[in-house]
This record gives C-alpha cells, sequence and structure tokens, in this order.
C-alpha cells in the first residue's frame, strides 16, 4: 500500500514537473512567437525600403535618359549654329562685294551670327550643366547601391535567426509531444495499477 502511494506520489510529482516544463515551453514558445514578428515587420520595412530604393533608381535612370535626349538636343543645335556661323561667313565676303543695301544684310547676318553664338555658349553651358547633374545622379545611384547590399545583409542575417529559431520551436514541440506521450503513459499505469 504505501509502495502504491509513493508511485503514486512520485507521478503525481513527475506530472506536476511534466505540466511545469510544458508551461515553461509555452512561454519560450510564446516568446519565440514575438521575436518572429519583429523579424518579420523588420523584413517588410527592408523590403519598402528596397522598393523606394528602386523606384528612385528609375527615377534617376528616367532622369538621365531624358537629359541625354537633352544633350543631343543641344549638340545638334551646336552643330546647326556651327553650319550657319560658316554659311554667315560666306554670306560675308559676298556682301563686302555688294552695294550699301547688301552691307544692311550684312549688319543682319552678323546679328544672327552673334545670336547663334550666344545660343551656342548657352548649350556648352546647358552641357556642362546636364554632366554634373549625371555625375551626382551617378553618386546618389552608387549611395543606393550600398544601402541596398545592406539591407540585402541585414535580411540574410534575419532569415538565419527566423529558421534558428523556427528549429528551437520544433524541438520545444516535440519535447512537449515527448512529455504528453510520457504524462499519458504515467496515467495509464496508474490506471493499471489501480
Amino acid at each position: 500500500m504505501d509502495a502504491i502511494k509513493k508511485k503514486m506520489e512520485k507521478l503525481a510529482n513527475e506530472t506536476n514537473d511534466a505540466e511545469n516544463r510544458i508551461a515553461q515551453l509555452e512561454e519560450m514558445k510564446e516568446a519565440n512567437e514575438r521575436e518572429a514578428e519583429k523579424y518579420e515587420e523588420q523584413l517588410r520595412i527592408i523590403q519598402k525600403k528596397i522598393q523606394n530604393m528602386e523606384s528612385a533608381f528609375d527615377v534617376c535612370i528616367e532622369d538621365l535618359f531624358n537629359q541625354t535626349v537633352k544633350l543631343e538636343a543641344m549638340e545638334k543645335k551646336a552643330g546647326n549654329a556651327d553650319s550657319e556661323v560658316s554659311s554667315l561667313r560666306g554670306r560675308l565676303i559676298l556682301l563686302q562685294e555688294n552695294n550699301e543695301k547688301q552691307e544692311d544684310r550684312l549688319a543682319k547676318a552678323i546679328l544672327e551670327l552673334a545670336g547663334a553664338s550666344l545660343r551656342a555658349d548657352q548649350s556648352v553651358r546647358k552641357r556642362i550643366e546636364l554632366e554634373n547633374g549625371v555625375s551626382s545622379n551617378e553618386e546618389s545611384i552608387d549611395n543606393l547601391d550600398k544601402q541596398l547590399s545592406e539591407a540585402k545583409i541585414t535580411l540574410s542575417d534575419s532569415e538565419s535567426k527566423f529558421e534558428d529559431i523556427s528549429r528551437k520551436l520544433a524541438t520545444l514541440d516535440a519535447d512537449a509531444a515527448r512529455a504528453n506521450a510520457l504524462a499519458e503513459g504515467t496515467e495509464k499505469k496508474i490506471g493499471d495499477i489501480e
């Protein structure tokens, strides 16, 4: 009788220990789930930053393309201005050989030439400004690439931590299942003994 009583007390103690262990495992599981949610939130934030960076990159590429088109147009205008200058020089020689009426035309041609030179200077200035803008855009793209690399590293770290937590949780679940099986076996033995 004492032996049965001792066994029952022992089984009761083991059951209490198993229940305490299960409670501890549940708390650990909840803590792991909270930590996993934090990592998932960080992952969502990082993905949002990556999308924003990609959008900014696309905008920069589009701006670069537009500036290149404008630069080509300016260079074409500069080429046209050069051809206008050479034709105006030829006309200048002809005007010098003609009479005073032709001299009025010469003055107009010189004015046109001055305007074309001014436009050419403005084109050169704009081209330099565009080149400076392109170089600053390239620096921005390099910075965005660095930030993207850092975000990928953070994402990789988060994923590995999440996998570790998943493995630990699976181990805890297996331990809990074993404890439940042991508790059921113990209860069955108690039932058999009774």
